[in-house]
């Protein structure tokens, strides 16, 4: 099998395709055995080439015989007579001439969740994680991934919502041991196979990773070892909290996770974090992108100590006179284009690259108009602002003085200094090859890190976490990691190979994908009846090279 490209005449497509060469007689034919994707564009057509290489070695590995146990071996002979029967049946058209007064639906079950990323599941080769001794604790360990993506709950609604909606019963206590089970082994095998997987699809070069830390509280107020209080970015001060490392690339697949005690200052994991990345990993060259709040004194000496690249956000306001005055200097700023101007500024940590931008100008003037506006209206109904009144106007204080008897009033020379920032964002990069515009490109994706923690905090729930056992709760965040690279990795896919559906939109077609089962209370048949797909549905199925059944069939008689 090889990858092949084919272009569109008079048109910039190109089509990616995987072709084997078959033997038809006494020549040689070439056959289209998996149809990728169309890319519009280079970027798009290297992108597409690097996951055909990928899926052509997915499909090399299935093709490969695999070795069977005499106990697998008889089960799957009498499986194969089972469905020899069932085929029989459901080719007799009469065997489905039936009253419909005599069916009663038995069970609805969601099919799309188990179909789509049980596939993504077993194609990132996840299902060899946990090794035979642990066959059992592998396979539930997949079923509380897929559900934690369908309907995130506690692990006993989990067991509830797999046995009602999926038909998969799974005992409470079982669920218990597999997290148990789960040890530090596992978990290093699953983050390297995960990391094995992400790298793949970009020829094994990744330099640029996106690194930023959050932290998750527990339904508890009792500390421990591992649960420790601490700076809670959800608030949660008077509950044990845990520091929680993540690093993406670019497209916002997974590279790797750590987790800490919750009294870990967020600096202190930076470090450890990359360099564990590049030791394990091998990676020759690992860029650090990250925002304003990484940038102090330690953490950009250790940076540099350990011979890490950076690109981290810079506060232009708390620069010394002699930078300030350079950047607020309209002279030497070059064009990007139409509406972003660029300067370079030599800077003690490395290059000062400071971007002006006239959407963002309009944006901040709005920004600190509308807050302006509110604190006039404030001034004009109290004669006195009290604490409580500058607390919830707290980042514009700025704008106040007071002036005789303790009197507060609109610092309008405040408002007109400020006014000069606007539109203005600095990055701190001590990188020397890579151009002023790649740098502020780079740093303008940190967005994508935020919206990890996002998906981890809302479409997974990651927390509050309910555990009390380390073990248990390290079992937890690898679950919810799991079931985040399935979601991305597929994302990817489907935005690469059809269209851009949000991963709040590939779980609802999935969701909806579903089938009933009848019970024929006269011939004692069981019924199997497909719902109906739709078209955003089946194009997920086809990224992944899956058919739907759409007719009604025989399961058992």
């Amino acid at each position: 099998m090889f990858v092949r490209i084919k272009s569109t005449p008079n048109s910039p497509r190109k089509s990616v395709q995987i072709v084997a060469s078959i033997r038809k007689g006494e020549k040689i034919v070439q056959k289209i055995v998996r149809y990728v994707g169309i890319a519009q564009n280079d970027f798009e057509l290297e992108k597409l080439k690097q996951l055909a290489e990928v899926i052509k070695d997915q499909m090399k590995n299935e093709a490969t015989p695999q070795l069977f146990s005499p106990e697998e071996l008889a089960k799957h002979q009498e499986q194969i007579s089972t469905d020899n029967q069932l085929a029989e049946l459901n080719k007799n058209i009469k065997n489905f001439d039936v009253n419909l007064h005599d069916l009663k639906e038995e069970s609805r079950v969601i099919e799309g969740i188990h179909d789509v990323y049980g596939e993504m599941y077993d194609q990132l080769s996840l299902s060899e994680i946990f090794d035979a001794r642990k066959k059992k604790a592998g396979e539930i360990f997949k079923e509380i991934v897929l559900a934690r993506i369908a309907e995130p709950k506690s692990k006993l609604k989990t067991t509830e919502i797999l046995q009602r909606s999926f038909g998969q019963r799974i005992d409470i206590n079982a669920v218990y041991r597999m997290l148990d089970q789960i040890d530090e082994k596992i978990i290093d095998k699953l983050k390297n196979q995960i990391y094995s997987e992400t790298v793949r699809l970009f020829k094994n070069n990744l330099d640029v990773v996106f690194f930023d830390v959050t932290t998750l509280y527990y339904e508890s107020f009792e500390e421990d070892d591992f649960r420790k209080n601490g700076y809670s970015k959800d608030l949660k001060f008077n509950q044990p909290q845990l520091v929680l490392a993540l690093m993406v690339t670019k497209e916002g697949l997974p590279v790797g996770y750590e987790i800490f005690p919750g009294n870990q200052y967020e600096g202190h994991t930076l470090v450890p974090c990359l360099t564990e990345l590049r030791s394990k990993y091998g990676i020759n060259r690992v860029i650090f992108v990250a925002d304003s709040g990484m940038f102090n004194d330690p953490n950009i000496k250790a940076l540099e100590a350990a011979n890490f690249e950076y690109i981290v956000g810079a506060r232009l306001k708390g620069q010394t006179k002699e930078i300030t005055d350079q950047i607020l200097d309209n002279d030497e700023y070059q064009a990007v284009n139409s509406v972003e101007h660029l300067k370079e500024i030599e800077h003690s940590h490395g290059r000062l690259i400071v971007s002006y931008s006239e959407k963002r100008a309009e944006k901040d003037q709005y920004d600190r108009q509308k807050a302006i506006t509110a604190l006039r209206k404030k001034l004009q109904k109290k004669k006195k602002l009290g604490a409580k009144d500058l607390l919830n106007n707290y980042g514009y204080k700025k704008y106040l003085k007071e002036e005789g008897d303790s009197n507060i009033v609109i610092n309008e020379e405040k408002i007109l200094e400020d006014k000069r920032w606007d539109g203005l964002v600095g990055v701190i990069s001590n990188s020397k090859d890579i151009k002023p515009q790649e740098i502020i490109n780079q740093y303008k994706q940190l967005w994508l890190i935020e919206d990890c923690f996002r998906i981890h905090k809302t479409s997974l729930k990651i927390r509050p976490i309910y555990h009390f056992k380390k073990e248990r709760i390290k079992a937890h965040i690898a679950i919810c990691f799991t079931a985040f690279t399935l979601m991305m990795h597929l994302r990817y896919r489907v935005r690469l190979q059809q269209k851009d559906l949000s991963l709040d939109d590939i779980r609802e077609e999935l969701l909806s994908v579903q089938g009933s089962v009848y019970y024929n209370k006269k011939n004692h048949f069981r019924y199997y009846m497909p719902s109906a797909i739709s078209e955003n549905a089946q194009k997920i199925y086809k990224v992944l090279n899956l058919s739907k059944y759409r007719t009604p069939k025989i399961i058992s008689a």
